[in-house]
Order: C-alpha cells, then structure tokens, then sequence
C-alpha cells in the first residue's frame, strides 16, 4: 500500500450521484508529499465528488493552518488556510489536462487526490507571507535594517521602503509621454 492510496477516488464503479470524502491532512502528509512552499500543518479537507454524465465535478473545502518561512526574518509563521476550490474530472483514453478538465484513464477509472490537496492548499497562501508589524525575529530585522541602503528607524519605515522600488529613468521618463487621440 502507497503512502496515498488513501486519497485515490474511484470514479469507474461510482454508485452513487454523490460521494463526500474528509481528509486530515498533517506534518506526514505535507513532509511525504515534499511540497516546496510548506512542510509542516493541519488541515481538514472535505471532498464531495458529484456524478454529471460524463464529468465528475469536485468541490475541496479546506480548513486549517500552515507552517511557512516568514518572507522577512525567516522564522516560522503559522497562515490560516480557508479555501473551497473546485475540479472537473472525465474519464478518456489517457491522462491530459484539457483546460479545466482533467482526463483520467478509463481503464483505471481512478484519481488520486493528494497533489490536488497540496496544490489548492498552496493556492490559499498570500504572496506575501510576513508576521505581523513588531512581530518579526528583532535580530534579524536588525540584521536587514543595517544592511539596506535606507535609513529606516522602525520596523514598519522599513517594510515600506523594501517594497518602493527604485524606478529605472528610462522608464521613469515614458511617463511623460501624451497620447493624443483623433477625435
């Protein structure tokens, strides 16, 4: 036995129009499945799976929390993850992804879930994964603020003179460039 069988849904000899699955999703799930954006959570996946014709429609109801690297100070940061993401599964002659649907092989009838679990999880994440102001490691921000070109005082001067970007002038002066429209 895989260490995801558990998360394979057989869609061949579906009996019912209906099927609702729940997943707890742990530290041994994300550290085997060996993710890039996180390792380490709890996350309480509700699967329903719903027959129409030729295609299954999925519904992932996620819940929980992630262990990330703070983009800052590198510590770790625990994310809230409340998410509901959907996925349209057929059955065909091989795997393909054909758009927003995915085809599984008729003769093995079955997917698995795990990476999609990973995947809606890691889609959850913001783009920017901070601790909140004043709840960064000190001594890394020190360590930052000493070696930007800034001269940010506090944590929060800091955090918004990283993110102003320092313009290119050839870019700078498209600005003034008019477009004159025929009327």
């Amino acid at each position: 036995m895989g260490r995801f069988d558990k998360y394979n849904v057989e869609l061949k000899g579906l009996k019912t129009e209906t099927l609702n699955l729940e997943f707890d999703l742990n530290n041994n799930f994300f550290a085997d499945i060996d993710g890039e954006e996180f390792q380490r959570g709890t996350v309480n996946a509700k699967v329903s799976v719903r027959k129409n014709r030729e295609v299954f429609d999925f519904t992932f109801v996620l819940n929980g929390t992630v262990i990330v690297p703070c983009d800052r100070c590198l510590d770790d940061l625990e994310i809230d993850i409340v998410a509901e993401n959907t996925l349209k599964v057929k059955l065909g002659e091989s795997y393909a992804d054909e758009g927003d649907i995915v085809v599984v092989p008729e003769d093995e009838g079955d997917i698995n879930l795990a990476w999609y679990l990973y995947e809606f999880i890691a889609l959850a994440l913001p783009m920017k994964k901070v601790h909140a102001p004043g709840k960064c490691n000190r001594e890394m921000t020190g360590r930052l603020k000493k070696y930007n070109c800034n001269d940010g005082s506090d944590e929060e001067n800091f955090e918004s003179e990283a993110e102003e970007k320092v313009i290119d002038p050839r870019w700078e002066s498209l600005k003034n460039i008019q477009i004159e429209e025929d009327i």
